[in-house]
């Protein structure tokens, strides 16, 4: 089985954690704030744009579960059902070391048993498959909202291909979005090419632009 990267923890503008891959040369959230960027990127430009009582979202990378543990804080009156893929979670040595022991929501999501659903508090269920994003498959139509933070494109070009992209556009239901912090224009073309609406958004802070998909 192959093994994730060593890895080491640092801290972000904003004082809120992160990890960083020396091997790839990145961090797993943006060094100018890991907390910032999540609630810019994935909070307010994906799960507020959702009009739904009910949202089933798909996360490719899973990380440090911050997507995650914002989204189960700000799930409001919503059920939530959240599914994470990640190929390397974090070791329990490592989630020690990162969370502190009063955060039990993150905690209690990077510590769920592999490929369960688990009720994380009332109406927010959690499943983490350990499973390479190219390998994935589920029903057509089954998410209504991805969270696309996967590490960057030159680092790993293969998550950001036309084949992702079609499956990523197959799994989303009518109206459904994903969502990234990546603007990169052979990015947004690969989108266009599997038929998604493409929209820049304001990025968040040292970062012009971001994008949200639209499958209409």
């Amino acid at each position: 089985m192959a093994k994730a990267s060593p890895r080491s923890i640092t801290t972000s503008a904003d004082g809120s954690p992160t990890l960083w891959v020396p091997e790839l040369d990145e961090h797993y959230h943006s060094i100018h704030g890991a907390l910032t960027e999540s609630q810019h990127v994935f909070i307010d430009a994906g799960l507020n744009a959702m009009d739904k009582s009910e949202v089933r979202i798909l996360e490719v990378g899973l990380g440090t579960a911050l997507n995650a543990a914002l989204t189960a804080q700000q799930q409001g009156n919503r059920f939530i059902e959240y599914v994470a893929l990640e190929k390397f979670p974090l070791t329990i040595e490592e989630v020690d070391a990162l969370v502190d022991a009063k955060d039990t929501l993150t905690k209690a999501i990077l510590i769920a048993e592999h490929n369960v659903k688990t009720s994380i508090q009332k109406g927010f269920d959690f499943t983490l498959l350990v499973e390479d994003l190219r390998n994935f498959k589920s029903t057509p139509g089954s998410f209504d909202l991805v969270y696309f933070d996967a590490f960057a494109p030159s680092a790993q070009p293969e998550l950001w291909s036309d084949e992702v992209f079609e499956n990523m556009f197959e799994l989303l239901r009518p109206s459904g979005a994903l969502v990234t912090y990546c603007a990169k224009g052979v990015v947004k073309r690969s989108m266009k090419k599997a038929g998604f609406r493409v929209e820049a958004l304001p990025g968040p802070p040292r970062k012009r632009e971001m994008t949200r998909a639209w499958k209409d």
